[in-house]
């Protein structure tokens, strides 16, 4: 089939870094190719050279006439416009079908009339999407089309290009949407390209499987150069020929080594960890919550223990930003309590990144001043700091404002995982992330020996991560599903969570039991057994993990096992029945902390 667009040999340098060096592009009628790669590799400006936008320093472009292509930015601009109608109707030709627009605009929630100037993210990505489908091109090029959208809108999306007649090139950190679409894979790593016939559920085997033996090779090729070094200095003279021929293939390999690109780094992820919370780190008991007229939350209960992975999910909209600043403690509710457990110290790090002063340099971002970065209780210099997540020693002046998306996204992790915390809280954390930093972020999540909660769309993210997820069932009411985003779907037997959805789930949430004495619930107000309680339990959870310490101190004497197995035996059980016991105790004064906020509230 005679490709509709041919990029070859393209070679692109900013400043002094050569971005593209050879990188090759062929897109066929009805394709569907993923291009995947680093933050930085040059994935979106090839997709620029070949919609025409920017041109490559050498290389070239060939288009079959009448072909015809629509580009759909990482970042819309719709300032020169008065409504999102005008700037679709301006993306459109006399041909186009302007129905279909209108026809979009309804499905994804806007009208034509709204004033760009106050569209939220999510809502110009949606009226630039409709823009670019319209069209009905022979070739969509769409850079990160999922960003700032919502879980309902990115499976319109994936529907609506699954039955496109375009061909598709797609660039996008979410691994679920390209699975899902794509059929090809165009790698671009180190300035070059390289393509597997197969989509991207094959492509990270693929692409390990490559850079192993791209290691192999490195390392034969050393230890031919290491022999070659030794003939020349040791080796017994033969043929003058022979000599200065060994000598140019010994200069040849030297020189293939020196070229080779040595692999991109990987995003060095270390989190301050603070002092171990209590079990209970969250009760909520039917709390409820309105803004105006409209009803956020009503009557739930909620549980969060000590190292639980608590996904909340939902369209933009459905309330999930208020419900945690409720479930965090900077709302009161209106109905209903909420109670933070014993040893809290939360971490928030919010991917809208609004704590970013965009004026500020990137080295002041990180140590507020001065040369080193606290991580906790350590210090480490700014600028290696950087380095382990990817800055360029260039960059240490550079204004907030002039680093990309994902650039912005690893300072944001930076910042937050300088303090120490038992309790992350992560608002949106995939956004603009490349998949690398997206696996050891992963890996971190998993290796936080605290407890998690996670508002994402992301829902590859959410089943790698997630050990329950919070979802809207409408009208204020929220449940709680066993697992991640998938196992959701598989108990609640729907599509992705959405307002409009009234179905029962197939599961309910736990509620927390909350018990007091008879006479409370006759009078209305603590009894004296639970008074002395409330002010008795925490001197007693105190005492009770003290003797924990200090157990957990004998225990992990070398050799104790070995030299006294009966001793052993009879501290481990000591520990395990006082570990009961402090547990009880904080569930109980928790439970009874929620009563008497409750009592005093009515």
């Amino acid at each position: 089939m005679t490709p509709l667009i041919t990029l070859q040999d393209i070679h692109l340098t900013f400043g002094s870094t050569p971005l593209l060096e050879g990188a090759d592009l062929s897109i066929e009628a009805h394709q569907r190719l993923c291009v995947v790669g680093r933050n930085g590799s040059g994935k979106s400006t090839l997709l620029k050279i070949a919609a025409g936008m920017v041109e490559s320093d050498t290389g070239t472009r060939f288009v079959q006439p009448g072909t015809t292509i629509r580009y759909l930015p990482q970042e819309p601009d719709l300032s020169e416009f008065d409504t999102v109608s005008d700037y679709i109707d301006a993306g459109l030709g006399p041909s186009d079908d302007h129905h279909a627009a209108t026809l979009m605009l309804n499905e994804l929630g806007l009208t034509g009339t709204e004033n760009p100037s106050r569209l939220s993210g999510g809502e110009l990505r949606r009226a630039a999407l409709v823009r670019t489908l319209a069209a009905q091109p022979d070739i969509l090029l769409l850079d990160e089309p999922t960003n700032h959208l919502d879980l309902p809108a990115i499976v319109w999306l994936e529907k609506r290009l699954g039955r496109t007649r375009s061909a598709l090139v797609l660039i996008s950190h979410d691994r679920a949407f390209l699975k899902a679409l794509s059929r090809t894979t165009l790698w671009v790593d180190r300035g070059k390209t390289r393509l597997l016939n197969k989509g991207f559920d094959a492509f990270e085997d693929w692409r390990d499987s490559v850079l192993e033996q791209e290691e192999l090779d490195r390392h034969k090729l050393d230890r031919k150069i290491v022999r070659e070094d030794h003939w020349v200095t040791h080796g017994v003279s033969g043929r003058r020929k022979r000599n200065v021929r060994r000598l140019k293939e010994l200069a040849g390999l030297r020189k293939a080594r020196t070229e080779q690109r040595s692999l991109p780094q990987n995003v060095d992820i270390t989190v301050a960890e603070a002092a171990t919370s209590g079990k209970q780190v969250l009760v909520a008991k039917e709390i409820s919550k309105s803004i105006g007229e409209r009803r956020i939350v009503s009557k739930l209960s909620l549980k969060v223990n000590r190292g639980d992975r608590l996904g909340i999910v939902g369209p933009n909209g459905a309330g999930k930003t208020t419900l945690l600043r409720v479930l965090m403690g900077d709302l009161e509710p209106d109905a209903g309590a909420v109670k933070l457990g014993l040893n809290l110290e939360p971490l928030i790090i919010d991917q809208k990144r609004e704590s970013l002063d965009l004026e500020m340099p990137l080295r002041d971002a990180l140590t507020d001043g001065g040369d080193l970065v606290a991580i906790g209780d350590q210090r480490k210099h700014v600028m290696a700091y950087m380095k382990d997540f990817l800055f360029l020693p260039e960059q240490a002046r550079t204004p907030i404002h002039a680093l990309s998306g994902g650039e912005k996204g690893r300072l944001q992790l930076a910042r937050g995982l300088r303090t120490p915390s038992n309790f992350l809280v992560l608002d949106e954390p995939t956004n603009d992330l490349d998949l690398e930093t997206l696996d050891l972020l992963q890996e971190m999540i998993s290796d936080y020996e605290g407890t998690v909660i996670i508002v994402s769309h992301d829902r590859d993210f959410l089943d790698r991560t997630t050990t329950s997820i919070l979802a809207p069932e409408g009208n204020g009411r929220w449940l709680e599903y066993a697992g991640g985003y998938s196992d959701m779907l598989a108990q609640r037997g729907s599509a992705p969570v959405d307002e409009k959805n009234r179905s029962k789930p197939s599961t309910t949430q736990a509620t927390p039991k909350f018990e007091s004495s008879k006479s409370t619930e006759k009078s209305g107000k603590l009894s004296f057994k639970d008074k002395h309680a409330l002010e008795t339990l925490p001197a007693e959870i105190e005492k009770l993990a003290g003797e924990i310490d200090k157990l957990n101190r004998v225990l992990a004497a070398p050799g104790l096992y070995e030299t006294d197995p009966k001793q052993f035996e009879k501290l481990m059980a000591a520990l395990t029945q006082r570990q009961s016991r402090h547990d009880a105790a904080e569930e109980r004064w928790l439970e009874l902390e929620i009563l008497r906020e409750e009592l005093e509230g009515g």
